[in-house]
């Protein structure tokens, strides 16, 4: 991993560090999303009860007969793979910096504790270039790496792939909450921010003492993600707190209800904690892609899903600006945890 070895930077407070042997969660919600393509009014209700379930018990839910093709999966993984076993240099040719946040890092800190895991990030959809950047904004800019053919290619086919598998699992979510099916739709039409992740978590020589991505929740609306047979991504279970470990199904996707979707929902459905722990024997790869609003868009509880008896419990806020300063923080220790939805909470008294 580019020279990569344990030292204080990786090290997990006492409390947040994972336990050797983690029990396997049970009762996860796995979810075949096949009847949305056959229209059945009455089978797509019954699907979208049991997607709004999933998301209000555990923020977390695997899908099956998702219909992205196989063809497409094994482009994409392939790609990553062998990107990954690029030599450092090649991956540094394509590093991001604070300024352009996309392309290959190995630096990045989750709640100011440094990853164990190295990554390259990708928007599906690149924005034009702007005429001028003013200072502190980003640029949504990719860098393929050059000496990998059909890489590119595979990611932008597995990119138009996962844009419809979110846009479905949007209006199962649209349709749970009473919503009309399309209600989420004009949020992810312009100027959208979704990313994807290629993760590679090497073996780890301390696992008991780093992890792969910290304890954290996503920001954006849903997180649709790849995680091969390894295992390491364990999630907060809500009936008690404990740390369980979300078993790799095959052929699925793991999909997390993020902060977004909360505050739409006026927090009806709550984005779940997790984190990504390490192994000392096997390298893992996982490939998550964000679903994001555009960046002009103002995030608030929905009108439909408000009332006087139930008002809104958030200030409206600025997506981009909020999305700017989370991928800032990304980059370095800061003297304060990272912005949060709590901070736009009206009473404020879930700001840990």
């Amino acid at each position: 991993m580019g020279g990569l070895s344990m030292d204080q930077a990786f090290v997990q407070a006492p409390e947040h560090r994972s336990k050797a042997a983690l029990a396997e969660a049970a009762g996860i919600p796995v979810i075949d999303i096949s009847p949305l393509a056959a229209g059945d009014e009455a089978s797509v209700d019954a699907l979208a009860a049991e997607v709004g379930r999933a998301s209000r018990e555990w923020g977390f839910f695997v899908v099956v007969r998702h219909g992205v093709p196989d063809g497409t999966m094994a482009r994409a993984l392939e790609a990553q793979r062998a990107f990954f076993s690029m030599t450092p240099e090649q991956k540094a040719a394509v590093r991001r910096d604070e300024a352009a946040p996309l392309g290959y890092y190995e630096s990045e800190h989750t709640k100011n504790v440094r990853d164990w895991k190295e990554v390259f990030d990708l928007v599906p959809r690149e924005p034009p270039p702007p005429a001028a950047v003013a200072e502190g904004e980003l640029v949504f800019e990719n860098k393929w790496p050059q000496d990998l053919l059909g890489f590119r290619e595979a990611l932008e086919e597995y990119g138009k792939a996962m844009e419809q598998l979110a846009l479905n699992l949007m209006e199962l979510i649209a349709r749970s909450l009473g919503l009309t099916p399309d209600r989420l739709h004009g949020f992810f039409k312009d100027d959208q921010t979704t990313f994807i992740r290629l993760n590679h978590y090497p073996p780890c020589p301390s696992p008991d003492l780093a992890l792969g991505v910290g304890r954290h929740k996503d920001a954006g609306a849903l997180t649709v993600l790849y995680q091969d047979d390894v295992g390491g991504l364990d999630v907060r279970r809500r009936s008690d707190g404990e740390w369980v470990r979300v078993r790799p199904v095959p052929d699925s996707f793991v999909i997390n209800v993020g902060d977004v979707v909360q505050v739409w929902s006026n927090d009806r459905y709550e984005s779940a904690e997790h984190r990504v722990s390490v192994n000392s024997d096997k390298e893992r790869f996982s490939m998550p892609y964000f679903f994001n609003p555009g960046s002009g868009a103002m995030i608030e509880p929905l009108e439909e899903l408000v009332s006087d008896d139930n008002p809104p419990r958030y200030e409206p806020y600025n997506w981009g600006q909020f999305f700017t300063t989370r991928k800032n923080s990304n980059f370095k220790k800061l003297a304060v945890d990272n912005v949060q939805i709590a901070h736009f909470r009206k009473d404020r008294k879930s700001i840990s």
